[in-house]
C-alpha cells in the first residue's frame, strides 16, 4: 500500500486537522467569480428543453431565487446553443444577471457559439472530441499521440473564442463517459478521469488560457473524492491550482440522493477542497439548491475549531480505497460488516417491543416470534433505560457500566464513559466492552495497554466544530501504532431538522468510511430512532461498506432527457426498492447513460422520444422498447437473469 509522506501530505489538502480551504486561483465568471477567497458558490442545472425559452428563463429564476449563483443548460446542438440567447436576453429583462453555462456534450460547433453568448462552456474530454464505442483498443505512444493531436487541433479554436469573448470553461470528466482511447491507457480508475481533464488542460496552458474550472465526477462517492485527491496532485505537481467544481453524478432522489451527495461532496469540503458545488438529484432543480446550501454553510467560521494535534507522517494512501484491518471481537471488525448502533439512551418512556419497529424488527404477539429486516440494528444503546423482555436474536443491548453490572442480562455489553472508568471497573464482559475515546485519550498512559485487551471496541466520540478531522486524527494514532482495535465511530446531533442530520451525519461518518476506517456506526440525535436508523443504513450503503437495499444511478435529468425521469424513477423504485444488492441505472438520454451505469448490474436508457434501450452490465439487451412497455420489460429482464425476488411479507 503507498504511503504519503508528511510532505506529499500538503499536496492533496492544506492541512489534515486544521481547517483551512485549499488555495485556488480566480477565476472570473461574469460578475461572480470564482476561487480564491470567494465563497464556495452553489449552481443547478435545469430540465426543460432549451428550446423552450420561457420554461427555461422561468426555471432559471426559480433556481436563482432559491440562492443559485450560476444556471446551468444544456446545449446538444447548435440551435439549443443560439437560443441561449434568447434565454439571456429575457432573464436580464426580468433584472436576473446570473452567470449562465452551456454544458456542451459531443458539438463541438454548439459549444464554439454558446461561448459567444453565455458566461461559461462546460465540456466533457471524454466525448467532446473523441470517441466513446466501449471497444477494447490498444494504442502505441505514435498512436495515442495522433489522436491527441487530433483533438488538440478540435479543441484550440473553442480556446481562442473564449478568450476573444472573456468566457470561462470547465473541463469536467466523468467517470462513465471516459473514451475508448483513455480507457485503453488508464482503464476504468481515478486516474484514467484525472488524466482525460489534464490532456485538455495543458492545451490550455500550451494557449495561455487559464479561466479554466475543473470537476471530476462519479456516481461512486469513493472514485469522485480519489479522483479530485489525485488531480490536486497532479496539478501541485505541474504548478497548476485551478478551482474545482464538486459533485457526485447520478445521485438519485430522496433521502439516498442527497446522502451520497454529502458522502462524496462533504468529505471534500470537510478538507477545504471545492469552490463551487452542485447536488445532483432526481428532482427539480430548484430542490438541489436547499441542499447544497446546507452543505456549504457548515464551513463558515470552521477555521474557529478547537486545535487538533497535527500529523507528521499519514499511514495509508487517501489516493486508492482499502480497508483497514482489525480484529474480530464478538461480531464487530474483522470480516464483518460496519454494525450500526441505534441509541434509545434518552427515551422517556418505557422501551417495549413495538419500540424497535422503527430499527428494523417486527414482532408477532400471537406466535412471540421476532423477524428482523435487512435495515435492522446490530445493537441497541439504552444507557440507564432497562429492557424487560428477551431480544431478537442477532440484537444486543448496551448498558451504562453501573446498569449492565446489576442487570446481569443475557446477550447485553457494557459501556465506558472514559479509559479511567474502565480501568477502575470492577466487573467487565469477558467477550465485548465498549470503551469511549475522545482525543485526549490517545496521550492517556493507558490508552497504548488497552489495545491490547481483545475484548475491547473503541466507540470514538467528538465535541470539535472540526470533528471528523478530529476523529481522524484518532484513527490515525490507532494505525500508525498498528492497533487492530475495532472502531465505532459515533456523532452526536442537536438539530431537529431531518435533512441536516443526513447531510451532517453523512459527511461526518462518510469521510471516514470512504477512506476505510470504522467498523460501525453510532448516531445519537433527537429525531426519531426510525429515521436516524434508515440514516445509517443509507451512509453505509452510499460508502459501498454494507449494502441493505437496491441502489438506484439515476440521472439528474436536464433538457436532453427523453422522458418523465422523476415519474419513471418512482415506478422502478416502487416495483425494485427489495432487491438487496441490485444496483439500477435510470438515464434520461446516452451522454453518460452507458457509461455512467458501467457499475450497475442493469440499465435504463432514453434513446429516443417514448423510446427506451435495456441494458445488462454495459450490453445493449434491448433496443427502441416503447416507454409504455419498458419497466415491465426491466422486470422481465431482471427476472430472466435471476436476480428477481418475489415480495413476501419478509423482503
Amino acid at each position: 500500500m503507498s504511503v504519503l509522506t508528511s510532505t506529499e501530505i500538503k499536496t492533496y489538502c492544506e492541512s489534515l486537522t486544521a481547517y483551512k480551504r485549499r488555495v485556488s486561483r480566480v477565476v472570473n465568471i461574469g460578475d461572480v467569480p470564482m476561487g480564491g477567497e470567494y465563497p464556495i458558490r452553489i449552481q443547478s442545472m435545469t430540465t426543460t428543453d432549451t428550446m423552450d425559452t420561457v420554461g427555461t428563463v422561468e426555471q432559471s429564476i426559480r433556481m436563482i431565487d432559491a440562492g443559485c449563483n450560476y444556471v446551468r443548460i444544456t446545449a446538444p446542438s447548435l440551435k439549443e446553443a443560439e437560443n441561449l440567447q434568447n434565454i439571456k436576453n429575457e432573464l436580464h429583462k426580468r433584472g436576473y444577471k446570473a452567470p449562465l453555462i452551456a454544458d456542451i456534450h459531443f458539438t463541438p460547433n454548439a459549444a464554439e457559439m454558446a461561448a459567444r453568448i453565455v458566461e461559461k462552456v462546460r465540456v466533457n474530454p471524454g466525448n467532446y472530441a473523441d470517441k466513446k464505442k466501449f471497444e477494447q483498443l490498444n494504442y502505441t505512444d505514435d498512436s495515442y499521440d495522433i489522436e491527441l493531436e487530433r483533438i488538440r487541433q478540435r479543441f484550440v479554436p473553442l480556446i481562442k473564442i473564449c478568450k476573444e469573448y472573456g468566457t470561462a470553461m470547465r473541463i469536467g470528466a466523468n467517470h462513465g463517459s471516459l473514451s475508448d482511447r483513455i480507457m485503453s491507457r488508464y482503464g476504468d480508475t481515478p486516474l484514467g478521469m484525472v488524466e482525460s481533464a489534464m490532456e485538455f488542460l495543458r492545451i490550455c496552458e500550451e494557449n495561455d488560457y487559464k479561466q479554466i474550472v475543473l470537476s471530476m465526477k462519479s456516481s461512486n462517492p469513493i472514485v469522485m473524492v480519489q479522483a479530485y485527491r489525485l488531480l490536486i496532485t497532479k496539478m501541485d505537481t505541474e504548478g497548476m491550482n485551478y478551482p474545482l467544481h464538486l459533485g457526485v453524478t447520478e445521485a438519485g432522489e430522496g433521502e439516498d440522493g442527497r446522502i451520497k451527495s454529502a458522502a462524496g461532496i462533504g468529505t471534500l469540503l470537510e478538507d477545504g477542497i471545492g469552490d463551487t458545488i452542485r447536488v445532483s438529484l432526481t428532482e427539480d432543480p430548484e430542490f438541489e439548491v436547499p441542499v447544497a446550501r446546507t452543505l456549504v454553510s457548515r464551513y463558515t467560521g470552521r477555521e474557529k475549531h478547537s486545535a487538533i494535534p497535527a500529523i507528521t507522517h499519514l499511514p495509508y494512501s487517501p489516493l486508492e480505497y482499502q480497508k483497514h484491518e482489525t480484529r474480530e471481537t464478538n461480531n464487530i471488525g474483522g470480516k464483518n460488516h460496519p454494525r450500526i448502533i441505534a441509541d434509545f439512551s434518552e427515551r422517556k418512556e418505557a422501551i417495549t417491543e413495538a419500540s424497535l419497529f422503527g430499527i428494523g424488527y417486527s414482532y408477532n404477539v400471537n406466535t412471540g416470534n421476532w423477524k428482523a429486516n435487512d435495515q435492522a440494528a446490530d445493537y441497541i444503546y439504552t444507557g440507564d433505560n432497562t429492557i424487560n423482555f428477551s431480544l431478537q436474536q442477532g440484537l444486543s443491548a448496551i448498558y451504562n457500566i453501573k446498569t449492565w453490572a446489576k442487570l446481569k442480562q443475557e446477550s447485553s455489553y457494557p459501556y465506558f464513559k472514559n479509559i479511567d472508568e474502565y480501568f477502575q471497573a470492577k466487573e467487565k464482559s469477558d467477550t465485548l466492552n465498549f470503551v469511549s475515546l475522545k482525543i485526549e485519550g490517545i496521550k492517556n498512559p493507558s490508552f497504548d495497554e488497552l489495545n491490547k485487551d481483545a475484548t475491547l471496541v473503541w466507540i470514538i466520540e467528538t465535541n470539535n466544530l472540526h470533528g471528523m478531522a478530529e476523529q481522524r486524527r484518532i484513527l490515525i494514532e490507532l494505525l500508525e501504532k498498528k492497533y487492530d482495535t475495532p472502531i465505532i465511530i459515533k456523532r452526536e446531533y442537536s438539530t431537529t431538522n431531518t435533512d441536516e442530520l443526513r447531510l451532517y451525519a453523512a459527511t461526518d461518518a462518510g469521510a471516514l468510511l470512504i477512506d476505510g476506517m470504522g467498523e460501525g456506526l453510532w448516531l445519537k440525535s433527537p429525531i426519531a430512532p426510525a429515521t436516524v436508523n434508515s440514516i445509517g443504513f443509507g451512509i453505509l450503503q452510499a460508502t459501498r461498506t454494507r449494502i441493505s437495499k437496491t441502489e438506484y444511478i439515476s440521472c439528474p435529468s436536464c433538457g436532453r432527457t427523453l422522458f418523465n425521469l422523476q415519474q419513471v424513477t418512482a415506478q422502478i423504485h416502487e416495483r425494485t426498492s427489495h432487491l438487496k444488492g441490485v444496483k439500477i441505472g435510470i438515464m434520461g438520454c446516452v451522454v453518460n447513460g452507458p457509461g455512467e451505469m458501467a457499475d450497475a448490474d442493469y440499465g435504463y436508457v432514453g434513446t429516443g422520444i417514448g423510446k427506451i434501450t435495456l441494458y445488462k452490465g454495459k450490453q445493449v439487451v434491448q433496443r427502441n422498447i416503447s416507454s409504455e412497455q419498458a419497466v415491465d420489460a426491466l422486470i422481465t429482464l431482471i427476472k430472466d437473469n435471476g436476480d428477481w425476488v418475489e415480495v413476501t411479507e419478509e423482503t
